[in-house]
């Protein structure tokens, strides 16, 4: 069995805050008991009642998966390695709702209608790190570009020479005898800001190495401010600082890679033009794998907790009698 774990440090404070709201009400139902010279021991049959479907609720939300199965499938040997932004630029509201929740809603189209065998998630800032390694199971990539979040990565501004390395590195430890033929492909998505180093080297060997990559520039030239606590981030000099789209770096290297480049802001969306570029990259090898497979159960609880609560609304008892 395997489990996800969507929760946020937010979601978890607000158990703990429910988990301290609902023991001062029992304390209160019992001190008042104490003070009627009553017993309370019908309540904690609600007490129980409650805290079995509240656990149920947390198990769903855990997604547990089981009931593994093997699968065979027919592979067209080409992986795609996906580079996200994370920079807090990438929090500007210039394409809305912000530009890391439009890339976050795309990319779960982009995995559904992309032709590849195996997708990887990568996250950047001023350094590049593995999300989630290249998987044939696109129900467990989309939870983890789900949640993706700026405070993933540190809150230096973006820089390409990290996730170009890190990208040889990966495409390197999965080459055998076979994979070497298979089609590499890494696309990615960022609002091109301060760049600043020279990447030409890196991008040549990118492009002896036979990777393609497709650059995705999200936001508007106009820009936006970025949001930082309750204002909006401020410069050295106390100017609120203004992220543009910058694509200049990244047109140049998708051209130097015989890639292509693609914007995506309010007015423009060219997600299905990447889509058909992904597709159209031609792959050489043909395989059937087995892979094993499991689907989320988390219905099976979630059901159970819905039938508690529906007791526990329709099944009174008299704790006190005033």
């Amino acid at each position: 069995m395997t489990w996800y774990l969507p929760f946020t440090l937010l979601e978890l404070m607000l158990c703990l805050l429910f988990l301290v709201l609902y023991g001062g009400y029992l304390y209160r139902i019992k001190r008042l008991a104490h003070q009627f010279a009553q017993q309370a021991n019908t309540l904690w049959i609600k007490a129980a009642l409650r805290t079995l479907y509240g656990a149920l609720i947390m198990v769903a939300l855990l997604g547990p998966s089981f009931g593994a199965m093997t699968k065979e499938i027919r592979t067209n040997g080409k992986d795609v390695l996906l580079a996200v932004d994370l920079s807090q630029s990438m929090k500007a509201a210039d394409v809305s709702p912000s530009r890391l929740e439009k890339v976050k809603l795309e990319l779960s189209s982009f995995i559904q209608q992309a032709n590849s065998d195996r997708i990887g998630l990568m996250g950047f800032s001023s350094s590049a790190f593995i999300i989630s390694p290249f998987t044939y199971d696109n129900s467990a990539l989309e939870l983890f570009i789900q949640s993706l979040k700026t405070n993933q990565a540190p809150p230096d501004a973006a820089q390409l020479a990290p996730v170009l390395n890190l990208t040889l590195q990966k495409f390197q430890d999965l080459e055998s005898n076979r994979d070497k033929e298979r089609t590499k492909i890494l696309v990615i998505f960022s609002d091109g800001e301060t760049f600043g180093e020279n990447l030409q080297l890196l991008a040549q060997q990118m492009k002896n190495k036979g990777i393609h990559v497709f650059c995705v520039g999200v936001g508007t030239t106009v820009g936006a401010k970025i949001p930082e606590g309750r204002g909006y981030k401020k410069d050295k000099d106390g100017q609120t600082v203004i992220t543009r789209l910058e694509s200049d770096p990244l047109r140049l290297l998708a051209k130097t890679t015989q890639g292509d480049y693609f914007e995506m802001s309010q007015s423009t969306n060219e997600l299905p033009r990447l889509v058909r570029a992904v597709n159209a990259v031609q792959s050489e090898v043909r395989q059937t794998k087995v892979i094993e497979v499991t689907a989320n159960k988390y219905f099976y609880p979630l059901l159970a907790a819905l039938l508690l609560i529906v007791l526990d609304v329709l099944w009174t008892l008299q704790v006190l009698r005033i």
